[in-house]
């Protein structure tokens, strides 16, 4: 799908037309402000699963970052660990 760009006062004259669209399409709508790119707009859903994602990026990113300075278990231990939690929680 193409990007949506939009001209800010259409966030004022069209709001539930935008907010449908972010709904339906879990799409952002690009703002402009005299012709410039100025806001991004999203459901609040597709806001939430983006910060997610970056949040398990930053937590990979870290955990590469540790065995690269040789931190770590070794893979059984690591799964132990995992099924200790997992019967803790009843999962």
């Amino acid at each position: 799908m193409m990007a949506t760009i939009r001209p800010s006062s259409d966030l004022r004259n069209n709001y539930n037309e935008i907010s449908e669209f972010c709904h339906r399409y879990n799409e952002p709508v690009y703002l402009t402000k005299n012709g410039t790119g100025d806001l991004v707009v999203l459901s609040n859903a597709e806001y939430e699963r983006l910060c997610g994602r970056n949040e398990l990026h930053r937590l990979l990113d870290e955990g590469l970052a540790s065995m690269k300075k040789g931190g770590g278990l070794p893979i059984d231990e690591a799964f132990a660990e995992l099924e200790k939690i997992f019967a803790d929680e009843g999962i």
